[in-house]
Parts: structure tokens; sequence; C-alpha cells
């Protein structure tokens, strides 16, 4: 029996929240909102929640400040199921903030990193993740550390038994090298948005990419926003329609997606049950501000999932 389901790491933040923003005020002026939130920010924290309130014992490393937002993020972790027993707080350090603006059409944001660094994947002792049954990766980027985690996944194939899943996100660097594909053999879950799909594969369509990424063996997932999102594995493609709600805020509607999947996957569901629970996950997320606000437990789930197919 492992000690946990998932070991998370990675970015973890404080968003505050500013819906309805179609403009700023100019200098001098204050204008009031009818409503401002906080919430968990970091698309790590935001998966690892993720499958907490799916009913999965997710363990998540990563630092925080000792600060006000720093002890509300350790208490909503907590309090939401998550294991905090390697969330670091730096004593020193300030945990980051981002301000989110939306309006009706888009997204805007203030960011603050915050002195908290995060982890490096050099930092994670194999011998720790073998205490999980799965680990998620996510903070690649490019030549900053494509050895580094190329090395770590080796490593991981050799001295464990646990299944991988890699969240790759928007290459900053603007390489978009093809080097990524010597990571695809040593993982079992490869998540992409569309758009990222088609910047590393070089390919037409998102179908076309997937199979392109899973012929080095690993599952490839691609998220297709509203469209819903696809999967291939071994030659065969599933895909599976979003579902339509009433979107109040986007943020982490990705990250959800993934708790959604990897759920399904560890429970040994079919990839087109998984990615049933993938886009639902991602659909609720979307209908309150914040990341995790939204995110549904199974049975509401379920639920949703039951009542979409009826309509």
């Amino acid at each position: 029996m492992k000690k946990w389901d998932v070991f998370v790491f990675g970015d973890i933040n404080v968003d505050l929240l500013v819906p309805n923003v179609n403009r700023l005020p100019p200098a001098g002026e204050e204008w009031e909102v009818p409503v401002m939130e906080t919430a968990p920010g970091g698309g790590a924290a935001l998966f690892a929640l993720g499958l907490a309130r799916l009913g999965m014992k997710p363990v998540f490393l990563g630092r925080v400040g000792d600060d006000l937002y720093g002890n509300y993020l350790k208490r909503y972790m907590e309090e939401t199921g998550v294991d905090i027993s390697l969330l670091e707080t730096g004593t020193d350090a300030r945990t980051g903030i981002s301000i989110s603006f939306t309006d009706d059409r888009d997204r805007s944001f203030l960011t603050f990193r915050g002195d908290c660094k995060v982890p490096d994947i050099e930092d994670i002792s194999p011998a720790q993740v073998s205490q999980a049954r799965h680990i998620h990766l996510t903070g690649y980027s490019e030549s900053v550390n494509h050895q580094a985690y190329l090395a770590f996944l080796q490593k991981l194939r050799r001295e464990t038994d646990v299944t991988v899943s890699f969240d790759v996100g928007w290459d900053s660097t603007g390489e978009w090298s093809p080097r990524i594909y010597e990571l695809f053999p040593y993982l079992d879950v490869l998540l992409m948005n569309e758009t990222e799909s088609l910047h590393y594969s070089r390919k037409e369509t998102a179908r076309e990419a997937a199979l392109d990424f899973s012929s080095a063996g690993c599952m490839a997932v691609i998220k297709l926003g509203r469209k819903g999102a696809l999967c291939c594995r071994d030659g065969q493609v599933w895909s599976r329609e979003g579902f339509s709600v009433t979107a109040v805020d986007t943020t982490g509607a990705g990250d959800s997606f993934n708790a959604g999947f990897v759920y399904g996957f560890l429970k040994g569901e079919e990839p087109e049950t998984a990615l049933c629970l993938g886009n639902g996950c991602g659909a609720l997320s979307c209908t309150g501000l914040g990341g995790n606000t939204m995110f549904p437990t199974l049975e509401k789930l379920r639920a949703f999932i039951e009542t979409q197919k009826n309509q």
C-alpha cells in the first residue's frame, strides 16, 4: 500500500480575482467594484486540489512565504485534503500573488512571483516519490531544464514503479524544440493544449500531433478548450466533445481537466471515460471565480455528466 496516490510538485500562489473589468481607472481615481475574491492559484497546486476533491490522496511539494497568504494557502490545501507535509515555508520569503482582471472577452494579469523559488526537479528524491502511485510533472522550460527532466525521468524508470503524467505547459523560451520528444518514452500520460501540440509537433491538426507524440509509447492527451479533448495510444484515437456551461472564469480549466483525466487514468477507466471526466472537471471549474472554488466532488461530477447526457 502506497502512502499517497499522487506526488505533485510545482507552483503555488494566491490569485486575487476582479471580474467584469473592462478598463482600469485613470491615475488619481478610485473606482469601486461589486466583488473581489481571493483564491489559490498555480497550476500544480490547482491540480493537487482537484484530485483531493475527487477523493484521492495527493501530496504537494512546493514553497510559500511565512506571511498571511502563505498561511491561507496551507490552511486551504490541508482542509481540502492535500497532504502538505512537504510544503515548505520560507522564513524570509513572500508568497506569490497574481491579480486577475476579467471581462466578457478575456483576462489580463498583474503578477508578483514572490521570493519562494519553485522546487527544482533535482531536489526531488525518487525514494520519496516511490511512496506514491503516480507523479505529476509541470515546470518544464526547454533548454533551461531539459537535461534535468530527462535525467529525472530516466532515474524514476530505473528506481521506482510510479506512473508519470506530464503537463508540458507554454514554452516561454519560444524554442518549441523537438528535443522534448526525448522525454516521451518515459511518460504514461502526456498533456498539452491544442496550440502547444501544434507548435511542438509541426503538424496541421491536434489529431496528427497526438498520433505523432504517442508513437513513443505514451498516451498523448490534447485539450481543445470548448471543443473538448482527444487522446491517442497505440495508434488509436478517442475524442469527447466539451460540456456546455456558462463560463464565469476560465482560470485553471486546463489544470482541472488534468485532475479529472488523471483520476480516471489511475482508476483504470477507458480513455473515453477519462476524457469525459476531464471535460466535466474543466467545465465545472469555469462556473465560478478561481481555479478550484467550483471544482466538483466525485458525486457532483457524476451527477453533472449524467444530467448532460439526458439533455
